[in-house]
């Protein structure tokens, strides 16, 4: 696959210094009334706290985030910012590059902390799959009788207009470009979860997890926000990580008439993630230990109707870039949006499978699509920490036809 274009930057002064994120919960789940901008309060107010970054040195704040799920989205990034308690005279905006919003947004504060504007970015994913609206855009004007159209904004979405093919649709076209069936797929989610359960029960998805249960968020001479969750509970896993055995897997039916299901396709879920990113000379001077180097950041763009294949050549790119074979990359995070769409990319890339989603994947842990860029990149971070291993690499597929890649390094196996 030849990458005729890629925008591609290189840092060589950009610090992941650590980060959290909210429980990844089902659609119309615990989380299913409360808005993404206060899924996003709590995971930045989390990741300022695990980073030791304080709020009052954040000096931009760069969120991301897909379908206004609120009556006040217009205002995701500022309202995260001030809630969390980032001083009033710092701005934010907002990031959209759909599944790859999250390491779009942490790309953006790399560039902000080495270009000088700022010493430290609060970077926020949050997605609200519930809330995604029913919806009408024309009836601004009125409408006629018999003509009162409102649609399922979700469903709507997930259709590229400019090919006439579904998301799920784009990962079947992988599947009989690359000649994966069904059962093949079915063993790759399977392990996705068997993954996931692993990594739950020894401690390693906790350890990104702050729990979530209801709070009020103060700003003082404004009014307060918080989450309320319909019962009351305390939420602290990731809900649709679960026993998931092939023989369960093969008996759900096809979703787009062909390989993909509901058991093997990424989890609709609700969540946030949150990061902060510095630049060496603050990382320096506050005595900070960061987690992971970020050294670089690439986005392709590809044919709309094959979109899954887009880690492919952002990855190729970025490597090239980078000078670093793809071998001597230790750990990959690649977005599990469809099981046959990783499947194509890693035998596409000729990838060893046992470095690619070590603790399970989009498909056991969910996609709340402008959150997962962020859970990718501290995921593939914390992994290489714990695996005393060198690099990393957080990828996405982007519905439209677009890739993204991220290169990430740990500072303590230089």
């Amino acid at each position: 696959m030849t990458v005729s274009h890629a925008v591609t930057s290189l840092w060589s002064d950009a610090f992941l210094i650590d980060g959290m994120r909210t429980p990844f919960v089902d659609y119309n789940g615990a989380f299913a009334l409360v808005s993404p901008i206060d899924l996003g309060i709590k995971a930045g107010r989390a990741a300022l706290e695990k980073s030791g970054v304080p709020a009052a040195d954040i000096g931009t704040v760069i969120a991301g985030s897909m379908a206004q799920a609120s009556f006040d989205a217009y205002f995701t990034p500022r309202h995260i910012g001030l809630y969390c308690g980032v001083p009033m005279g710092v701005p934010a905006h907002l990031v959209q590059r759909i599944c790859g919003t999250g390491v779009e947004v942490i790309a953006q504060a790399a560039d902000a902390v080495t270009s000088g504007k700022a010493d430290a970015a609060l970077c926020v994913g949050t997605e609200s799959m519930s809330r995604n609206p029913v919806a009408a855009y024309t009836h601004r004007g009125g409408f006629r009788m018999g003509q009162i159209e409102f649609r399922d904004f979700l469903w709507e979405a997930l259709m590229d207009t400019s090919c006439d093919t579904t998301m799920g649709g784009t990962a079947e076209n992988l599947a009989k470009r690359y000649g994966i069936d069904r059962a093949a797929v079915d063993v790759f989610a399977a392990r996705s979860f068997e993954r996931a359960l692993r990594a739950q029960a020894d401690g390693f998805l906790p350890g990104e997890i702050v729990p979530v249960a209801d709070e009020v968020f103060e700003l003082d001479g404004h009014k307060p926000r918080g989450i309320r969750l319909r019962k009351g509970e305390t939420v602290s896993v990731d809900s649709h990580v679960c026993p998931s055995p092939l023989d369960a897997l093969a008996k759900i039916r096809p979703a787009f008439g062909g390989v993909q299901t509901g058991g093997n396709s990424s989890a609709v879920v609700d969540g946030a993630a949150g990061a902060v990113v510095t630049n060496g000379a603050y990382t320096a001077r506050k005595g900070l230990k960061p987690l992971a180097r970020i050294l670089g950041a690439t986005a392709v763009g590809v044919e709309p109707a094959y979109m899954g294949i887009g880690p492919v050549p952002a990855i190729r790119a970025l490597l090239a870039k980078a000078g670093i074979d793809i071998g001597a990359v230790d750990r990959i995070e690649i977005n599990e949006a469809f099981g046959a769409q990783i499947m194509a990319c890693a035998r596409e890339l000729r990838l060893d499978e046992t470095k690619v989603n070590v603790n399970g994947g989009a498909i056991a842990i969910g996609h709340p699509l402008g959150a997962t860029g962020v859970r990718l990149a501290l995921t593939v971070s914390r992994e290489l920490r714990r695996s005393g291993l060198r690099y990393g690499i957080a990828s996405a597929c982007i519905g439209g036809g677009q890739g993204i890649a991220m290169l990430v390094e740990n500072p303590e196996a230089r």
